[in-house]
């Protein structure tokens, strides 16, 4: 039992680090970049396929 939990404290412990780099990378992110968010770019959306000309409506 004691096992049991001395490994799942050291996992804990190595989540709450990975976290907090994690998060002190993001913000890092953040303030690196482009000054102007209007001119970044922005990815393209493409209207959906109408396929109700394959399959006849249920009912």
């Amino acid at each position: 039992m004691m096992t049991f939990f001395t490994i799942l404290l050291i996992l804990i412990g190595a989540n709450a680090v990975v976290m907090v780099l994690s998060l002190n990378g993001l913000s890092t992110e953040e303030r690196k970049g482009n000054g102007n968010p209007v001119e970044q770019k922005s990815s393209n959306i493409y209207p959906l396929q109408d396929s109700s000309s394959k399959f006849k409506k249920a009912g």
